[in-house]
This record gives C-alpha cells, structure tokens and sequence, in this order.
C-alpha cells in the first residue's frame, strides 16, 4: 500500500489526465488540488511513484500520466463510484420502465441509455444460464390441426403446426394451456422433471399425442441459447482522443464486430458478483491495450443473468461509470422482475 501522501498525488495524477488527456506536473497539482506540500515535494513523490511503475512520462517535458497499475490502484483503493443525480435516474427510470413486452426490448433501450450518459460504447447480454418457461397457448387451426406457440422469458416465442386426433375442440385446447401454464410456469428445462411430466400425462390422459408435440417443442425452446449481445454508444468512444489514430480506430471497429469476442469478453463477468474493472494488459490482448472495461451482473430472481458493460479507453471516468452502472443494474433488475409476475 501506498502511504497518504502518495495516494492522494496519485488520485491527483489520475483525475486530472482523466479530465484533460494531458500529461500533469508538480505545479499543476500543487495549484489545483491544495495539497498542502510545495512543487519540489510533489515533483520528488511523483518521481518515486514513476520509480514504482504507478505514473510514466509520455515524453521529455515534466509532466507524468497514470500507467496501468496507477490505474488499477486507483480504482481499487482511491475510487468511490459517483452516484448520479435525480435528473439522471429519472431518465434512466424513463428507459428502463418500458412498456415492450421482450426483454430484448428493454435491454436494448438500457444500452442507449447507458451509452449516452457515459460517452462510452455499451455492450449488454440478455438474461442467460436457464431458459425459463414463460407461457403457452394452443389454438385450433384448421381441421386436425393446432399451432403450438411457446414463449420464454427473454420474450422470444416458438411455434409449430402439431396434428390433433378428431374431437379436439378449441375448449379442449383452452383447457390444457391452462394446466401446461399452471404446472410449468417459470421452470427450466433442468426443472420439468420426470415426476411432473408423469403428473401432467395422467391429469391429461385424454390428449397424450398433443402433449408429446407440445413438450418436444417446450424442450427445444428451452435449449436455445438465449445470450444475445447488444451494443450502443459506438460512435462516443469515437470522440476520444486515444481513438484518432485510424489504424487504432479500425481495429477497435473490428472487435466491436465480432459477437463471439464479445460474449468471451463478458462470459467471466456473468459468474462474478458485484462490479468488475478491467483494465489493458488485462484483457491478455495487446490489440485492445488500450482500452478499460466495467461492468456489472444484473440478476432476476437468482435464477437468470446478464452482463452490463461500458467500453472505453483506459482514461475511463471510473468513478462516473461504475456509479451509473451499479444504479442501472439495480433498476433494471427490479424491472425485468415484472416479466415473470
């Protein structure tokens, strides 16, 4: 650990280039911050801080820039996330509060919002881990025929035409989307055990050749993967100085273009609890050096998962970025709640 002093230069340091993407010096931070110590001792511990790998000099004039580890330091020890105003959560509030009955709906207008109030990209996965079953409704459709419509939790919804023996009537189908709705309600195909299977065939005896069509295709809409990548903001990160290089811009283009990329970017993230921050050389990617990641899981009853992330440069507000993120996930958790009610 560093001692005080060095901790509060270096939160000097870090904060300032954050702001301007210049490099800072002694004078600077003795004028801006009131340290209380002069130049010449802020100029002695930056240079012991340069020494520990926390600060580096870009070129030969005095000023000094945050390295990585500066970085990490900081937002391991020094860092409280900022909370955002009233006016900001309202308008988080009016995004995420939507009327879109998908999930995919809400997520997607979630990583428009997260986008324009950090400046930053956005990247979100849709609740993933266990497809959970929503609702079903067979209806009759033409003779000796009924659609078969199953729809998750994510929204998406599954159908197909299934043959039913002659006497099946529309009050008969009515009847047996009720009881399907009553027993598997929110379950997972880990869920639909043998057990309940067997108690749904004996209480609808009468109608086994439509229950095997219908689970065959309740048993394939759960398998389906769900994860479901979901970008915003692209062209904030487009502002940022660090991205004026074309070289360095069209490689960034290129990895916000590959799906799996990002969901390999985001599959570590989904097991952890809490908010995560990476940072360059982290990523074990040289072509993203230099670029910083925070992200946060958002949960619905501990029983689906996603990721929320904003993608930046490495001179990320981590303060403001980890604040908006930890608020929306909570609202959004609260919110996609309601799907299942």
């Amino acid at each position: 650990m560093l001692d005080e002093r060095k901790e509060r230069i270096l939160a000097a340091v870090v904060e300032d280039f954050i702001d301007t993407a210049e490099p800072i010096g002694s004078r600077t931070i003795a004028r801006k911050y009131g340290l209380g110590i002069s130049p010449a001792t802020i100029r002695n511990e930056m240079a012991d801080l340069e020494e520990m790998g926390y600060l580096k000099q870009p070129h030969t004039s005095a000023g000094r820039i945050p390295s990585e580890r500066g970085y990490r330091y900081y937002v391991d020890h020094l860092m409280e996330p900022e909370e955002p105003g009233e006016e900001e959560k309202e308008l988080l509030r009016s995004y995420i509060s939507t009327k879109s009955r998908e999930i995919a709906g809400v997520i997607r207008q979630t990583g428009q919002i997260l986008s324009q109030l950090t400046s930053y990209a956005a990247i979100a996965t849709a609740p993933c881990g266990k497809s959970m079953y929503r609702h079903i409704q067979l209806v009759p459709f033409g003779v000796g025929q009924a659609m078969v419509l199953v729809v998750l939790a994510s929204g998406d919804v599954f159908h197909r035409l299934i043959p039913v023996p002659e006497g099946i009537t529309a009050y008969d189908l009515e009847a047996l989307s009720r009881v399907l709705n009553a027993k598997l309600r929110g379950l997972t195909v880990r869920d639909i055990k043998l057990t309940l299977l067997k108690e749904i065939y004996a209480e609808l005896s009468h109608y086994k050749s439509v229950l095997d069509w219908t689970f065959e295709l309740i048993q394939e809409a759960l398998q389906v993967k769900e994860e479901r990548i979901y970008q915003g903001g692209i062209h904030g990160i487009l502002t940022q100085p660090e991205f004026r290089d074309v070289s360095r811009l069209q490689t960034l283009l290129g990895l916000l273009d590959q799906e799996d990329f990002l969901c390999d970017l985001l599959s570590s993230q989904s097991e952890e609890q809490g908010l995560s921050i990476r940072i360059g050389a982290e990523f074990n990617r040289p072509d993203i050096r230099e670029l910083s990641m925070v992200a946060v899981t958002y949960r619905i009853d501990d029983k689906m998962r996603g990721v929320l992330a904003v993608l930046g440069p490495t001179r990320m507000r981590y303060r403001r970025v980890a604040g908006i993120l930890r608020y929306v996930a909570e609202s959004l958790s609260a919110e996609l709640v309601k799907f299942f009610r």
